[in-house]
């Protein structure tokens, strides 16, 4: 079934894609024409004009080709027609798969993990982003090393001599567990080097942005830090871990991350290759959730988000769900149920500036209800530690004293051990006089 055809531009055309979708029958068909949307729009971002979007329904997907002969040659008509030089799948094809369909189609043959390592290596900035794809692309390619080896097959062997074309399959394959190797030890260094930094960060309250990839996240902490983090209508856009310091309400100093965006059906080696990536989220205090409430289905992309953040471990802290470009809606009534499924919510436009005091003051709030306040005598020989108050907790009231600075002050549970151990002789059990 043909769902879309573009018209054809007369100026230079990128890629002429075509993007298809398989489902098993009976399953959801307004999901499947949102992954076909979604794949589409993955497809524009690594730079190719998908002229239709195409779907199967079928019992069981055949194992050698995913669709059935008869969808095989519709689609080669099409091909022909249309001079389409690139077909997608949105589902993952084994290398048996694509090599079948390469033949049966005459044009090269992608599926959704393909186009996603496709937009991640032209996204990969930093030292840490690029190994992280290079990691994933060679996992990615190693068991479709067959058909990339084909015509060296038909080279004749011998006595003496073993068929080249296995030969150089084996080579390849040795060359690429060898570079996974180094490049697994080069991220271990590099994790070591962020382990090293975070600690050094472990006094300031710390605040991550996750959610679906274009929700909006950079946005937000451009918003949020006056920085100048890369923001495109595009996904994927960041895939570097930016942090950056801002003041809540109060005055407290505190950190936000900025991470990559997730997507349904992220490939298990793509998630993998990025948890030293979003490592600062799971280091964070606070999570940050960030939806695109615009968006038709934004409850799944919420579920993805959340699957996401169990499978890599993060899920269970503080969250506060943002909720992302309510200047498309005249009203939010249709809204209603979202506060009693998510009751720590904050409606926001981050592009438009829209109820941004509310988020920090949600913030501000949330960091205050995992947090304990405390009175301190410090000496006046100790004043190294009252500026260190001011930097990294709330300071609610101080009183100078001819003995010493009274400073009531408030402390988020992740820094209490340290702030414990860093004031333990100056805690005071009981009020000292009127603060």
């Amino acid at each position: 079934m043909i769902l879309e055809k573009k018209s054809l531009q007369a100026t230079k055309e990128p890629e002429r894609a075509l993007a298809i979708g398989v489902m098993r029958k009976g399953g959801n068909r307004l999901e499947m024409l949102e992954y076909l949307d979604e794949l589409q729009f993955l497809a524009e971002t690594a730079g190719a004009n998908v002229i239709e979007k195409i779907y199967q329904e079928r019992e069981r997907f055949e194992v050698a080709t995913m669709i059935g002969k008869g969808k095989i040659a519709e689609i080669k008509t099409i091909i022909d027609e249309e001079k389409i030089t690139l077909v997608i799948f949105d589902d993952d094809l084994s290398p048996v798969q694509v090599r079948n369909l390469e033949k049966a189609f005459e044009v090269k043959v992608l599926d959704r993990s393909g186009i996603i390592l496709d937009i991640f290596a032209s996204r990969a900035r930093s030292m840490e982003a690029k190994t992280q794809v290079e990691l994933a692309q060679l996992q990615y390619l190693m068991p479709r090393l067959t058909r990339m080896w084909t015509h060296l097959s038909k080279q004749f062997g011998g006595i003496g001599t073993k068929g080249p074309g296995e030969t150089q399959i084996e080579t390849d394959r040795r060359i690429i567990r060898t570079r996974i190797q180094r490049l697994k030890e080069k991220l271990s260094d590099i994790e070591t080097q962020r382990e090293l930094q975070r600690k050094a960060r472990t006094d300031i309250l710390k605040f991550a942005l996750v959610g679906y990839t274009n929700a909006g996240k950079s946005t937000l902490m451009n918003t949020l830090t006056q920085s100048g983090v890369y923001v495109e209508n595009k996904l994927f856009a960041t895939l570097d871990t930016t942090i950056r310091s801002f003041e809540l309400p109060s005055g407290q100093k505190a950190l936000i991350s900025d991470t990559v965006g997730f997507i349904r059906k992220l490939p298990t080696h793509l998630i993998a290759s990025f948890r030293s990536t979003l490592a600062e989220a799971s280091d964070a205090n606070i999570l940050l959730h960030v939806v695109d409430i615009s968006h038709e289905m934004f409850e799944d992309q919420i579920t993805t988000v959340f699957e996401t953040l169990q499978e890599l471990s993060i899920s269970g802290k503080p969250t506060i769900m943002v909720f992302n470009k309510i200047d498309s809606f005249e009203t939010l009534e249709n809204f209603a149920d979202i506060e009693t499924k998510y009751p720590n919510f904050v409606y926001i436009s981050a592009e438009r500036n829209i109820n941004i005091r509310q988020l920090l003051l949600k913030m501000q709030e949330t960091a205050e209800q995992f947090s304990t306040s405390t009175t301190m005598l410090i000496p006046y020989s100790r004043m190294d530690v009252v500026s260190q108050l001011y930097t990294d907790t709330e300071v609610l009231e101080r009183q100078d004293l001819d003995d010493g600075v009274l400073i009531e002050t408030r402390i988020h549970k992740e820094k209490q051990q340290y702030f414990d151990h860093l004031c333990s002789d100056f805690t005071v059990e009981k009020p000292y006089g009127k603060i």
